[in-house]
This record gives C-alpha cells, structure tokens and sequence, in this order.
C-alpha cells in the first residue's frame, strides 16, 4: 500500500526508492501488487496535479492522468467493507490505512511512519519507509 506522499516522490524522483516501488508495480514484477481505493486514487490524482509537484516532476496533468490509469490497469481494486475513521490525525491518512485494512496489505510505504504506526500494528500491518520496503522486496525475489 502506497500512501500519497510516495506516490508523489515516486513522480518527483527519477532515482528514489518510491519510483523503483511504483515502476515495478507497473511492470507487474514478481512480489509488488498495488492495493488501491476509489478514494485513494482519487487523493493521488489531487494531490499529483498540485502545480509545485507538477513542476517539480515536469509532467502535465495529462501525464499524470497516463500514470494513474497505468496504476489503475494494474492495481489490485479494493472494496471499503469496512470504514475506520477517526483513526489517524490526517483524514487523508485514514484513507490509506483503510484501503490497507481491507485489501489485506502487507504493509503501508509511506515517509510518515510516526503517525500511521500506532494504528497500522492494531490491524497486525507493518509500516516501512520506500528504502526499506525496496530491500525487503529486493530481498524475497
């Protein structure tokens, strides 16, 4: 599960850990599979098409809209059964520990460990940095 702020680096970024995450979901390699919501899609495309992250990535709305419906192709589609809100500070943030919650994630990447951590371990799904979910993923294929 990718929160919106890994998305975001993953455009802004040609050499981060969050572009090597979402270029492999993408290609549909071995061990990544993208868990996404309506809601959640939703959130990337707002946040994706803000004009600092648009300049910063030098892409078009367009671009984005291409990119997103590449994730969309691939991503594994979650139903909200069940909404867990309030949980987090950031309303934001519940949409991606929901999405996690109920499309059974094997973790949520995100650069906000601190504030999904303490709700994601009550429903038993861990929280890794992109470097760290990289080298997990690396590790096991």
């Amino acid at each position: 599960m990718l929160d919106t702020a890994t998305v975001v680096a993953a455009i802004r970024s040609d050499a981060g850990a969050s572009r090597r995450l979402l270029r492999a979901a993408i290609e549909r390699r071995r061990g990544i599979t993208l868990l996404v919501s309506v809601p959640l899609l939703i959130e990337y495309e707002a946040v994706m098409t803000r004009i600092e992250h648009l300049k910063a990535a030098r892409l078009s709305v367009a671009n984005v809209g291409v990119l997103l419906d590449a994730d969309a192709a691939v991503a594994e589609p979650v139903r909200l059964a069940f909404l867990w809100r309030p949980v987090l500070a950031d309303i934001d943030d519940d949409m991606v520990l929901e999405a996690a919650v109920n499309g059974r994630a094997d973790a949520i990447v995100t650069f906000n460990r601190r504030d999904f951590i303490a709700a994601a371990e009550q429903f038993g799904i861990p929280v890794w940095l992109p470097g760290e979910a990289v080298r997990r993923w690396e590790n096991r294929a």
